[in-house]
Formats: C-alpha cells, structure tokens, sequence
C-alpha cells in the first residue's frame, strides 16, 4: 500500500472575543468539518465552561444588586494566562496538520500574542475583523481613525454599575430579550445579517464578564513574533462593531510595521459576528488560506 503524499489539512484553532465562548463558533466548526477540516474552539480563562459564575446571572428574576455583589471568574487573569492555554491546545494539537490560529474581535488580543509567544508553532494567524494592535500608543493613546460603531453606546446600557472587581467588565445581556429596542440595537452592531432566532441563541450563549487586563503590552505585534507569521485580516465589510475604516486602520499600521510582509486581506460581506450566522462562507474563505 503506497503512502499518500498530499499534504495535511489545516488544523483551525479558534479564539472567541470578548464576553464570548468556545459556544460561539460551532456553526463555522460545522461546516469545516464539511469540508474535511479538524477544529479546536478554545474557551479562555474564565470563559465558556471554565467559568464559574457569576450564579446571579442565571437567576429569575435577575437581582442586579447581588449580581453586581458576585465575584467574577476573570478576576487576575491576565493576556499571559490566554496565552499559557492557548499555546497547550497549540502543542497538543501539533502533528495533526499545520495549525491556523483564528480569532475575532477581543480575541485579535490573544492570538496576536500569541503569534508573539510561539511562531515556530503556527502555519498562519488569521485576524478575522480582531484587534490587531502594531503601536504601543494604540493602548493609551486616540486612534487617528473615525470610529462609528453602534456597539459602544447599547452595551453602555447593559453594564452592571457597582461592580465589585474594578479589573472586569460585567455585561447583562439578557435584558435584550425584554427591551425590544435594546435587542435592535445590539443586533444592528453585533449581526444584522442574522435573524432574530439566530441573534437571541447568540445572546444566551454569551458570559457575563470580561477582564480589562487583556488590553497589555504583550498584546503589541511584533516584527520578530507575529510578523514571521503569515498573517491574513479578513474584512467584514457589514461591520458595524469594528467598522471597515477601523479595520483597514489597523491594516496599515500593521503593514508599516512589516513591510515586507504585509497583512493578506479578504473581504467578506458580513457582520462582526456573521461567522454565527454565515458561516459557510466564513469556511470556504478559511480553508482556500494556503
């Protein structure tokens, strides 16, 4: 019997964003495995089924006091712990194919230091409309860049006051389910290509909390890290959370900070989520990455 030469698949190892979970990528997981593709979808410190608590946020009728009043599970963890965990999946993922890091929104933070951490490990990171930060003063300072997004003032009404943990950020998602306008606010920034069903299941699927510590200069690409890395953004042109002209802002800092190996870019027709509610096409798009 004569040994195959085809080269291996890619391995997709995918990175949610903030107050997300591993949850948030089984579609995109389903229809890579349509086509023929392994896929690890991490849960990061504190996140998904790592998570414990907070319990109020599962209580009927919600008390905002006591889930103001709970501790949080991200409290002290740190980039380096989404690194620690990811670079163990990386690790024991390798030899099954050459593995593609992926991550979108917040978790651009993550598989950016990653890449930073571990190239020798990664085929490709793909940035799928992900912070990439390529300037330290990306941390402190205004970016030169018109940012219109709907997402900030929405989740402005859903934050928890009086949060007991100063390092984390408590969000109530669920009181979109009562608040009609709310919901058609938080679906035309996160996934106005989805139906109601589709958005309402995203919802429930979301965590809580969120820790400010991600934003750390570890997160900064750098040219001998992630810059040996082939690196591809993918451009979600129906974007309204991180909208285009952000997204192609981070592109050329990016770039003029490799220049002679610059971001790969795609656009896609999609919404800052719409690997949720689209996500064949997301597939198709990951699996022609050389």
């Amino acid at each position: 019997m004569r040994a195959s030469s085809r080269r291996p698949l890619p391995v997709f190892v995918l990175v949610h964003g903030g107050s997300s979970n591993a949850r948030a990528w089984g579609p995109l997981q389903n229809e890579l495995a349509l086509l023929g593709h392994l896929s690890y979808a991490v849960d990061l410190p504190g996140h998904g089924h790592l998570a414990d608590g907070p319990a109020a946020y599962h209580r009927q009728p919600l008390d905002l006091a006591s889930l103001a009043a709970e501790p949080s599970p991200m409290h002290g963890v740190t980039l380096q712990d989404n690194v620690r965990h990811v670079v163990d999946v990386l690790r024991r993922l390798a030899g099954h194919g050459p593995l593609v890091l992926a991550g979108n929104s917040f978790g651009g933070l993550t598989i950016s230091a990653v890449a930073n951490a571990v190239p020798e490990l990664l085929h490709r990171v793909v940035h799928l409309s992900a912070l990439c930060l390529s300037d330290p003063a990306m941390l402190t300072e205004p970016w030169d860049v018109v940012d219109d997004n709907l997402l900030d003032a929405p989740t402005a009404r859903i934050a928890v006051p009086d949060v007991r943990d100063p390092g984390v950020m408590r969000l109530n998602w669920r009181r979109a389910h009562s608040d009609p306008a709310l919901f058609a606010e938080l679906k035309s920034a996160m996934m106005a290509d989805a139906t109601d069903h589709q958005f309402r299941v995203l919802l429930d699927s979301l965590d809580p909390d969120e820790s400010y510590a991600l934003l750390a200069a570890d997160a900064v690409v750098r040219p001998e890290g992630w810059g040996r890395v082939p690196h591809t953004f993918v451009r979600l042109s129906q974007d309204r959370s991180i909208p285009p002209a952000v997204q192609d802002h981070m592109i050329r800092k990016a770039d003029a900070l490799t220049p002679h190996h610059p971001f790969d870019v795609h656009t896609l027709p999609a919404s800052h989520v719409g690997y949720f509610s689209r996500p064949r096409i997301f597939a198709e798009l990951l699996t022609r990455l050389d």
